[in-house]
């Protein structure tokens, strides 16, 4: 697996080395925080209040990991303790010390979570219950177990945990999950994905997520598949729209540009199709999921806050060999193996008026895991939130996402 090599080697971004030259005019601008719970420091706080946290720092860059919560990485930061905190964290969740049923969305800008949801090998759903929400149960090992730190230095972290589990059909499975997460200065950015960065304020990390089949049998496709499910929720405003670039092709040969049938049709106002480009608007007021098919996806998504003049990158390294991914839809599949590769998801009311955010989340999946015994899967990512000026920024999307800033705020 490798990343898109032609994609790196035309990328230049500002610094993630969380100083630079960043001119005092330029970092007040882009410090218009009011709001402390907005606010790294505030949030990093918080966190250390109710629950242990590592924190992984790079001059004023920092991220804010919960081992507890399966190693997941709650917030960020590119501009120091007063600057944006990145990450949604559901605060009254947090503070109330309960456990739900269903699910604990403690929140959270990077977790770790397998696939697939639903279906005949859906590890959300026991054998021959209806696919209600009644029935749907988040795993403990995804939920409330805590994660093993097995190493830790100033830079990076590392989480194990083992499980025995079984999927709808009854298949057994045995496997140890094993997640490392690295903050990453420019060099190692630069060195690692081919982005040189300098002159904007950046927290850059990488996530190593790893899936090793300890069972006694290969695991394969007629009883049922794993794949690693990466999910980052973040904070929304009127502004945030997610940009998707797609390759190009026939609809018939490699899937629909884009995947709209989650919780029905997203509304034209809010997803858009424009050349080889997904624009879809992520406020946090209307419910909606989108995925992109794995023959279209280029393993880059992103999202920009102009409101917030944030730019956020999501890379993942995506196989250069054939493979299928799980379908999670939530009913017996005639094909399990169509899910996408990439996904976006706005947080809004439900019927009943009720929303757990808002937020929204950028999501990428790793190819179904036909693994023998021994053998293991290894899905990275990088995560990047840029902020700065304005002039810089748009050259990162440009280059990036292949659309300037102007063309993201007038998608909508």
């Amino acid at each position: 697996m490798k990343l898109q090599a032609l994609l790196f080697s035309t990328l230049i971004i500002a610094s993630c080395s969380g100083g630079g030259n960043v001119k005092k005019d330029v970092m007040n601008e882009s410090k218009q925080l009011t709001d402390s719970t907005k606010q790294y420091g505030y949030n990093r706080d918080f966190l250390k209040k109710h629950i242990d946290i590592i924190e992984l720092k790079n001059g004023s860059s920092a991220i804010a990991i919960v081992p507890a919560w399966q190693g997941r990485v709650m917030t960020s930061t590119s501009e120091g303790d007063e600057g944006f905190s990145f990450g949604w964290i559901n605060r009254d969740l947090i503070a109330s010390g309960k456990i739900l049923p269903h699910i604990n969305a403690f929140g959270g800008e990077e977790r770790l979570w397998l696939g697939p949801e639903g279906g005949q090998f859906s590890i959300f759903f026991r054998n021959g219950n209806p696919f209600t929400f009644e029935n749907w149960q988040t795993p403990d090992f995804m939920d409330t177990l805590p994660f093993e730190v097995t190493s830790k230095t100033d830079s990076s972290a590392h989480f194990a945990h083992d499980v025995i589990t079984e999927n709808y059909s009854g298949t057994p499975f045995r496997f140890r999950l094993e997640r490392a997460v690295t903050i990453l200065t420019g060099k190692e950015l630069a060195k690692q994905t081919g982005i040189d960065a300098s002159g904007l304020n950046c927290v850059a990390y990488r996530s190593d997520n790893t899936l090793m089949n300890k069972g006694e049998k290969a695991w394969k496709k007629e009883t049922g598949l794993l794949s690693v499910w990466m999910l980052g929720m973040f904070i929304p405003s009127p502004s945030v729209v997610v940009v998707i670039p797609v390759k190009p092709g026939d609809e018939k040969a490699i899937g629909p540009m884009v995947n709209d049938a989650y919780f029905g049709k997203i509304a034209a106002d809010r997803l858009k199709v424009e050349g080889n480009h997904i624009f879809f608007r992520a406020d946090g007021k209307s419910r909606g999921k989108l995925g992109i098919p794995p023959l279209r996806a280029t393993g880059t998504m992103g999202s920009y806050d102009s409101e917030n003049k944030i730019l956020t990158l999501l890379i993942c390294r995506m196989s250069d060999k054939p493979g299928v991914y799980v379908n999670s839809a939530w009913e017996l599949q005639k094909d399990p193996f169509s899910g996408d590769a990439l996904n976006s998801y706005n947080d809004g009311p439900l019927a009943d008026g009720t929303q757990m955010g808002p937020f929204y989340e950028l999501e990428t999946s790793s190819q179904a895991a036909e693994l023998l015994p021994g053998e293991t899967l290894t899905h990275t990512q990088y995560t990047l939130h840029i902020t700065g000026d304005p002039q810089l920024l748009d050259q990162v999307s440009r280059k990036v996402l292949g659309v300037s800033l102007e063309e993201i705020q007038k998608s909508f």
